[in-house]
């Protein structure tokens, strides 16, 4: 009881200069290709935190022939990933903490009501991209590892902070870490999970679909075949294929989830003039891959569906829609929920939060699936934040929430990291 209550001391008297930290990061616009400035912030404040620091640039042929590796991104000079250990005295247990610090772009200037790297707060909220998904969970990370160091209480395990680059597009920072050889005995990831607890993750992959018609003069256009007009066949088949796969998920983790499993369409294009029937268009997006399915298995899915739309229009006969698996590919994640990792990361947010936490399965993918099934590692996604604004204008987060997450992780670390190992 002492120790918790030294814990929401410390918290109080850090909340200014977490928001602080909190703002600058969300005032640097750390898309892809740009987090060096974000990872600078990042960099300084472990420093402070008197972490040993591991700060190197990815290099394709670290990773390139790693079975999980998938990225379309061939550069990654001048933004580094950043990895801060806290050492422990010995013989506990380790435990990693992965933020990604990387954002999606910010859309439509014109739908914001604040600017998106400004970190505005209102009302308890601090807004811009990404606050929510995913700044404030590592905010919320290097708040505890702040905590338990003012605490000045001896860790038996080592703590492993990173802040790892591209995890939007399918986790190569994160890969890279393992690689390196960044392992522990279970792993966090802040994910803006509303305070609940996800034991298990989905996991998804990017597709390109090339969907062929015949090209024609706008006047005469029933000499040609609208490859637009095929696309819809083409999305059609696909909203098939997301319900069918939906209806057979019974874990009841998803009970509370929508569309467990989506087959999201992201992106679509055809035609080069209007007055032209197009002869090509061109669909990409990203489908679900369930914690219990393997990414060939969902993969052969998508194809047997596309082949088979033969059978409702003869044109694919002679006019097969060619797929590609490029860019993002993120594992799936299962652990059980008798792990002992979930149980006391529930004991210790039960004990903060005065009310049983709610376990669920994430509808989307993380970085979590790299460490389980690349490392072999335990692994929960638990944060502050909601996905409801994630990736959307006016994305924010409640800071209180990040103090809670800090005061949880707080209390899990001493619990957890003083364990033999």
């Amino acid at each position: 009881m002492e120790t918790h209550r030294l814990i929401k001391e410390i918290i109080e008297e850090k909340k200014k200069s977490t928001i602080k930290l909190l703002q600058r990061l969300v005032q640097e616009d750390s898309v892809r290709g740009n987090e060096s400035k974000a990872q600078a912030i990042v960099i300084e404040k472990c420093r402070k935190l008197g972490l040993e620091l591991d700060i190197w640039e990815v290099k394709e042929s670290d990773v390139l022939d790693h079975p999980f590796y998938r990225c379309d991104r061939e550069n990654f000079e001048g933004n580094p990933n950043v990895v801060g250990v806290l050492k422990g005295t010995g013989g506990g247990r380790s435990l990693l903490l992965n933020g990604h610090i990387d954002v999606v772009p910010e859309g439509d200037r014109e739908n914001w009501t604040y600017d998106p790297y400004g970190g505005v707060i209102e009302d308890g909220k601090l807004y811009g991209r990404g606050s929510t998904d995913m700044k404030g969970g590592s905010v919320a990370l290097l708040l505890a590892l702040e905590i338990v160091k003012e605490l000045n209480i001896p860790l038996k395990g080592d703590i492993l902070f990173q802040s790892v680059i591209e995890e939007e597009s399918g986790g190569t920072g994160t890969l890279a870490a393992l690689v390196r050889g960044y392992k522990a005995d279970a792993a966090i990831i802040p994910e803006p999970t509303n305070m609940k607890i996800f034991p298990k993750q989905q996991g998804s992959m990017w597709f390109r679909l090339k969907v062929k018609g015949k090209s024609a003069h706008g006047g005469t256009r029933y000499e040609g075949v609208n490859a637009i007009d095929k696309a819809y066949t083409v999305i059609q088949t696909l909203q098939e294929l997301e319900s069918s796969r939906n209806k057979k998920v019974d874990d009841p983790l998803y009970r509370n989830i929508p569309i467990p499993l989506p087959i999201n369409i992201g992106r679509i294009e055809s035609g080069k003039w209007p007055s032209s029937v197009p002869d090509l268009a061109v669909i990409e997006g990203r489908v679900g891959v369930g914690p219990w399915e393997s990414l060939q298995q969902v993969e052969k899915e998508v194809e047997d569906a596309l082949l088979k739309m033969n059978m409702v229009d003869s044109w694919f006969d002679q006019h097969p829609v060619e797929i590609e698996w490029f860019g993002g590919r993120w594992q799936p994640g299962d652990l059980s929920c008798d792990h002992e990792l979930v149980e006391k990361l529930c004991c210790h947010a039960n004990e903060v939060l005065q009310t049983t936490p709610i376990i669920e399965a994430s509808p989307w993918g993380t970085d979590g699936g790299i460490l389980s099934k690349g490392g072999n590692i335990p692994v929960v996604v638990f944060g502050p934040g909601t996905t409801e604004v994630a990736h959307d204008a006016n994305e924010f987060i409640e800071l209180n929430k990040i103090y809670q997450t800090a005061e949880i992780l707080s209390l899990f670390i001493l619990d957890w990291c003083n364990k033999e190992s």
